[in-house]
């Protein structure tokens, strides 16, 4: 691995640097595939779908989320698949947005999944050839909220598997893009409308309650899968006594969006680990994992199986 690369790995000290540093390097932190479909749109152009595809991705791969310091090898991959269900209007448009964000593991040339989410409250107005503007500070328009909101939040997931409870600074940025929202029209940032939004997302990832999911999120991942091919032992259990804690967590919030959209990118990835672990061991997780994220049981009677 390249002495770049190894940089990543180092993101805590970087975030201690970036708060110094007057003069850090204007490098971006997204690498962003995105697909826009439009299959139950009759009269649909493809050329503004186009547009709009060219757009998004720009957005995240030309503008700076934060004062930190990312060389090339450490962007952070996002996909993005944007449904459009209805066009009431040439130019306004509905849908569904799905957000995907994996995270390098150390050593290797896996990416882990940490977040797998589809936003069913995307509404937004644009034109052909037109750029998405942003300002953290400013409602503008409810695309580019959208999209600034999920930047803001996966660099606070991102920044919690490097450091722990690293992500405050991020959360506190999309909280300012949901507070700025709330006198919109459009749906999908209101406490009211849905448990399973944009507002809910950030409010329970930022409550006390939630703690140990967010400690979760340092310790599965620094802690337990950074360290994975020199002892996966150790790092099994270090995974496994990070999800046992959840459990204080679904005592509070059952069936908290948070945990839906966590286990919905994880339950492959933990199938895999806990498959060659002792039958006492896989049955301990077996237990915890049926209470928690009863959804993917059947994927969990895989795991007891060994397959």
């Amino acid at each position: 691995m390249n002495g770049i690369r190894n940089m990543r790995w180092w993101r805590p000290l970087a975030f201690s640097i970036a708060i110094l540093s007057l003069s850090l390097s204007r490098a971006q932190e997204f690498n962003c595939q995105v697909s826009v479909i439009a299959p139950q749109v009759a009269t649909a152009q493809p050329r503004v779908f186009q547009s709009l595809e060219l757009a998004i991705k720009e957005f995240y791969q030309n503008r700076r989320f934060s004062n930190l310091n990312y060389a090339p090898s450490e962007r952070i991959d996002i996909n993005l698949l944007l449904t459009i269900n209805s066009q009431p209007a040439s130019d306004r448009f509905e849908g569904s947005l799905q957000v995907i964000y994996a995270r390098p593991i150390y050593g290797t040339d896996y990416n882990s999944p940490i977040i797998d989410l589809v936003d069913q409250n995307v509404q937004f107005n644009f034109l052909e050839n037109t750029q998405v503007e942003f300002t953290p500070d400013r409602f503008l328009n409810n695309l580019s909220s959208i999209l600034g909101y999920y930047a803001y939040f996966i660099l606070g997931v991102d920044a919690d598997t490097f450091s722990p409870m690293g992500g405050a600074q991020f959360y506190t940025l999309a909280q300012q893009v949901v507070n700025l929202a709330q006198s919109t029209n459009e749906s999908g940032w209101k406490a009211f409308e849905d448990q399973r939004n944009r507002y809910w997302l950030l409010d329970n990832q930022v409550q006390a309650v939630f703690r140990p999911f967010r400690e979760l999120l340092y310790n599965y991942h620094r802690i337990g899968m950074d360290t994975m091919i020199e002892d996966a032992a150790d790092s099994r259990r270090t995974i496994a006594a990070s999800i046992e804690k959840l459990k204080t967590v679904h005592q509070a919030k059952p069936a908290s969006y948070n945990l839906q959209v966590f286990f919905n990118a994880k339950y492959n990835e933990l199938v895999e680990i806990f498959k060659q672990a002792d039958a006492a061991e896989k049955t301990k997780m077996f237990n915890t994992l049926q209470i928690i994220d009863p959804g993917h049981i059947s994927q969990y009677q895989n795991m007891m199986r060994g397959s």
